[in-house]
């Protein structure tokens, strides 16, 4: 005779709500080729269902290089613009060009105006450049945010000579291993960004 009770059911998991992720366009150069890069990575993104995006440009946000602990009316606002953005992200993929073997100081000064608003949560890398595809700014980088208490993606998304991967209206000439390149960053960010967001809902960053 069988004695064994039957299992019940498992229960269905509640529904997860999609991450917030703030895709920063790091470049504010005069025909930068950033926006060729964004395009194409934000129709990437557009294709799960785990992320929404804000689009954080550096060209759209006027921050002075002088920093200050008690910045003035015009820095205020301008600080409103963009530092809830950041707040409220739950993760951050960050593209940057390389100039000089290194990233764009306008990127660095949007960083460095801020600090709590990106501790404990996951960044990542989309780089492109010439022979090195923007790996050395991406290495300067983690080193950035390794300071601001961030979790750095491993893999990156390069771009080596990036302008001859794209044709004129801005799409990719073979984008299989890109698209790949791009799903395995995604896949990361998500990882990290549902770790770190259960782990601060449980017990509060103190860093």
């Amino acid at each position: 005779m069988d004695l064994t009770t039957p299992s019940a059911p498992l229960a269905a998991s509640a529904p997860t709500a999609p991450l917030r992720l703030a895709v920063v366009i790091g470049s504010n150069r005069a025909q930068r080729f950033g926006t060729v890069i964004a395009d194409w990575f934000l129709s990437r993104v557009a294709e799960r269902d785990d992320f929404t995006v804000d689009v954080v440009d550096v060209a759209d946000h006027d921050l002075p290089t002088a920093h200050s602990w008690d910045p003035d009316a015009a820095t205020r606002a301008e600080l409103d613009r963009v530092s809830p953005r950041l707040a409220e992200a739950d993760a951050y993929v960050v593209l940057t060009p390389e100039f000089n073997h290194s990233f764009p100081a306008a990127l660095k000064n949007l960083i460095d105006w801020h600090y709590s608003e990106w501790q404990a949560k996951p960044v990542a890398f989309v780089s492109y450049g010439g022979i090195s595809g923007g790996l050395r700014a991406v290495e300067h980088l983690r080193q950035v945010f390794a300071e601001l208490h961030t979790v750095t993606v491993r893999d990156t998304v390069s771009f080596q000579n990036a302008g001859s991967h794209f044709d004129e209206d801005g799409a990719h000439k073979d984008p299989a291993a890109a698209d790949a390149a791009a799903k395995s960053l995604l896949d990361q960010v998500a990882w990290w960004g549902r770790a770190l967001k259960d782990a601060k809902s449980r017990v509060p960053y103190t860093g």
